[in-house]
């Protein structure tokens, strides 16, 4: 027992400084603030241990499944495989960005989709940003100089840089493609693992043919990553 409280509190600080990393180092999400709140959770957790009676342990471990069970569906659906690299184009999710630059998590995304174009050829990508408060270049700009740099035929590019949201990141990247695709077209959907699943269920709500395509996501932020998506998708489906 006293193995395992070690684990939660080490567990717990160990959350809390990567919080701090984040909070001093980058932009920040109310994700990373749940992440924060767990953590002191997890340290409270390992010193009062013995103190809790076995009924308040057991209706917090079943209080946990929940949402440990919802991560790991994301995570699995997140990792599927969903192309057949038949589509006729791709719709790349914005990201933050680091200065003008793509973000690590948007660079993941980016990758992700220059693999797909190799393999279709004939697909378009749009990428998806707008303008950060701060920033010099929207999202769509950075993501296009990216691919440019690796490899990507800058005529396969279309900019839509003025998204500040998924749902606006897919409906302007739909206005974009109907224009190209009147009588329709089939879409592969790229974002990080963790928020493939709603990404796609926006994308069909407004009419898009979409299939999924998951980025990985960076292991340090999946904490913070997935506590924000549990948060989004309930919203979504109280209020879409």
């Amino acid at each position: 027992m006293k193995a395992l409280r070690i684990l939660f509190i080490v567990a717990g600080i160990l959350a809390f400084l990567e919080f701090l990393f984040i909070l001093l180092t980058s932009n920040t999400h109310h994700g990373h603030y749940m992440q924060a709140i767990l953590s002191a959770a997890l340290v409270l957790y390992g010193v009062f241990c013995n103190r809790i009676p076995k009924k308040i342990h057991i209706a917090l471990w079943t209080l946990c499944l929940f949402p440990a069970a919802f991560c790991l569906f994301l995570m699995i659906y997140g990792n599927r495989s969903h192309v057949d690299f038949s589509e006729n184009a791709m719709i790349v999710l914005g990201a933050g960005l680091q200065g003008d630059e793509v973000g690590r998590h948007l660079a993941l995304r980016l990758d992700t989709a220059v693999s797909y174009l190799n393999q279709n050829p004939d697909a378009i990508v749009v990428v998806s940003g707008g303008l950060g408060v701060g920033r010099n270049v929207t999202e769509a700009e950075a993501m296009s100089r990216y691919l440019v740099r690796q490899g990507i035929a800058p005529e396969r590019i279309l900019q839509e840089g003025a998204s500040t949201s998924t749902y606006e990141n897919l409906t302007f990247s739909n206005e974009i493609l109907l224009d190209l695709f009147p009588d329709g077209y089939s879409a592969v959907v790229v974002s990080n693992d963790f928020h493939i699943f709603r990404a796609t269920r926006q994308a069909r709500s407004i009419g898009i043919d979409a299939t999924a395509l998951g980025a990985p996501t960076p292991w340090h932020t999946i904490p913070a990553n997935y506590l924000r998506e549990m948060v989004a998708i309930i919203n979504f489906w109280l209020f879409s």
